[in-house]
């Protein structure tokens, strides 16, 4: 069997043990998969995300720093491993994460709200404000940006630009809204 179809097979197997709900077993079968074919990209990122899935995070932090050293690493894996690593507290390396992903792809929107967030975080809110806004031309109807610019302007004393973005979201996301009313004490 050549290694083409003996790597589909493993594929597959582990596809179908995903499917019927045996994560354990199909983590498992990708970790025999990288013995394998130790720089893999696709074994690597499956593995990662299924040891996410499981609450392996760091373990999915190590696999994803794997995959992105290949220099065509896809935005996508930056963007996982930033996600990650802001949800662990490594700000800065959740930063450079995200960056490396918006190099690849400006238009991956879950990047630039992933930078939005570290930066807030970083006491950056101007800053911040740039990559959300960005988000919002992506996902205009997504309501997390323009509440997390709403949250920022509130904070940085600017309640008329918050209450600018409380009224929009009324129109599509009222309870947003609502929320962000209730914790701003400001109504629009």
């Amino acid at each position: 069997m050549n290694l083409d179809m003996r790597w589909q097979m493993f594929k597959w197997r582990a596809f179908a043990l995903i499917a019927l709900g045996m994560k354990q077993r199909a983590l498992d079968v990708f970790e025999e998969m990288l013995i394998l074919y130790p720089n893999d990209s696709y074994v690597l990122s499956s593995l990662a995300y299924l040891k996410t899935e499981m609450g392996d995070k760091l373990g999915a932090i190590a696999l994803y720093k794997k995959v992105v050293l290949n220099a065509n690493a896809p935005a996508q894996a930056w963007y996982n491993l930033g996600f990650l690593q802001e949800e662990l507290g490594q700000i800065d390396d959740a930063a450079l994460s995200m960056r490396k992903a918006i190099a690849i792809d400006e238009k991956l929107d879950l990047a630039w709200y992933g930078l939005g967030l570290v930066l807030i975080q970083q006491n950056r809110p101007d800053e911040a404000l740039k990559a959300l806004k960005k988000n919002t031309q992506l996902q205009p109807m997504s309501p997390y940006a323009w509440y997390q610019m709403a949250r920022v302007y509130a904070d940085s004393h600017r309640p008329e630009k918050a209450l600018e973005i409380i009224t929009h979201l009324k129109g599509f996301e009222p309870k947003f809204a609502a929320q962000l009313e209730r914790e701003t004490g400001l109504t629009g």
